[in-house]
C-alpha cells in the first residue's frame, strides 16, 4: 500500500509541469474549438476523452467540415494511433501479475509526455505512478480547452487570430528537432508540405474534405517511409534492454488489482 502511495505522490510531483504546458497548449486549441462551434462544456469533454493536440485538431476540422461521425472517428483513429504503439512498449514496463484492469486505465491515460516520464522509470511500472500523473495533467489538458473557447467568446477576432497561430507553432516546435537530427524524417516532413499544397491544387481531389486529404497523406507518406527507411534495430541494445528488464522483476515484488 505504500508502495501505491509513493508511486501515485511522484505521478503526481511529475505531472505538474505537464500540467502546466498542457494549460497553455489547450487554450490555443480551445480557440479552434470555438470556431467550430463547441461551447465550453463540450471542449471539456472533448479534450477529455481525446488527449492529443493532433486528434483534437483533425476532430474540430472534421466539425468545422459537417463530415460525417465515420469520417471523424477514421480521422481521430489515424492521427491518435501512435499511442496503441506506446500502449505496447509500455505494457512490458508492468509487472506479469498487473491486471487488466490498471492496464486498461494507464492505457486510457497515454499522452506523449504522460509515456514519456513512465518509460524513463527505472524497474517494473507501477500504474498508480501513472494514475498520480494523470490526475493533474488530464484535468490541466481539459480546462485549458474550456477555457480557451470561453476566452474565444470574450476577446476581439484580432486577439483570437493571433492566438490561432500559437497551435501551428507548437506543430513546428514538435517536428524541428526531429527533423534536425533524423534527415529521413525531414524529407517526409518536407514532402508532405509539398504533397498537401499539391492536392489542396488539384481539382481531382476537391470533393474530399481536408480531414480524409490530410489522413490519406498521412497514410500514404507514412507506409512509404517505413517501407524504404525501415528503422535499424541493435541487437545488443535489445539484449541489455532485456536482461535489464528481468533483472528488475527479480527485485520488485508485484501486484494485482
Amino acid at each position: 500500500m505504500n508502495e501505491n502511495k509513493n508511486a501515485f505522490a511522484n505521478g503526481i510531483k511529475d505531472g505538474m509541469p505537464i500540467a502546466a504546458g498542457y494549460f497553455a497548449v489547450a487554450f490555443s486549441l480551445g480557440i479552434v474549438a470555438k470556431k467550430a462551434g463547441l461551447n465550453p462544456l463540450q471542449g471539456f469533454l472533448s479534450s477529455f476523452l481525446n488527449h492529443a493536440s493532433a486528434g483534437e485538431y483533425a476532430e474540430f476540422t472534421v466539425i468545422m467540415a459537417n463530415a460525417p461521425y465515420m469520417e471523424m472517428a477514421f480521422v481521430i483513429l489515424i492521427t491518435n494511433i501512435r499511442y496503441l504503439l506506446m500502449s505496447c512498449a509500455l505494457s512490458q514496463k508492468f509487472h506479469a501479475d498487473t491486471s487488466v484492469l490498471h492496464r486498461f486505465l494507464t492505457g486510457f491515460g497515454i499522452t506523449d509526455e504522460i509515456f514519456g516520464i513512465s518509460i524513463a522509470r527505472p524497474g517494473i511500472l507501477n500504474p498508480y505512478y501513472n494514475y498520480g500523473a494523470m490526475l493533474v495533467a488530464l484535468p490541466g489538458w481539459s480546462a485549458g480547452t474550456a477555457i480557451g473557447i470561453v476566452a474565444g467568446n470574450i476577446l476581439p477576432a484580432s486577439v483570437v487570430s493571433a492566438l490561432s497561430v500559437a497551435l501551428y507553432g507548437m506543430f513546428v516546435a514538435i517536428i524541428t528537432p526531429a527533423s534536425k537530427q533524423n534527415k529521413v524524417i525531414a524529407g517526409v516532413v518536407i514532402a508532405s508540405f509539398a504533397a498537401s499544397f499539391a492536392v489542396s491544387r488539384i481539382p481531382l481531389f476537391d470533393s474530399m474534405s481536408d480531414s480524409m486529404k490530410i489522413s490519406l497523406l498521412t497514410i500514404i507518406l507514412a507506409g512509404l517511409a517505413a517501407a524504404f527507411f525501415p528503422v535499424q534495430e541493435d541487437p545488443d541494445a535489445d539484449d541489455t534492454k532485456a536482461s535489464g528488464h528481468q533483472t528488475a522483476k527479480k527485485e520488485v515484488s508485484g501486484y494485482g488489482a
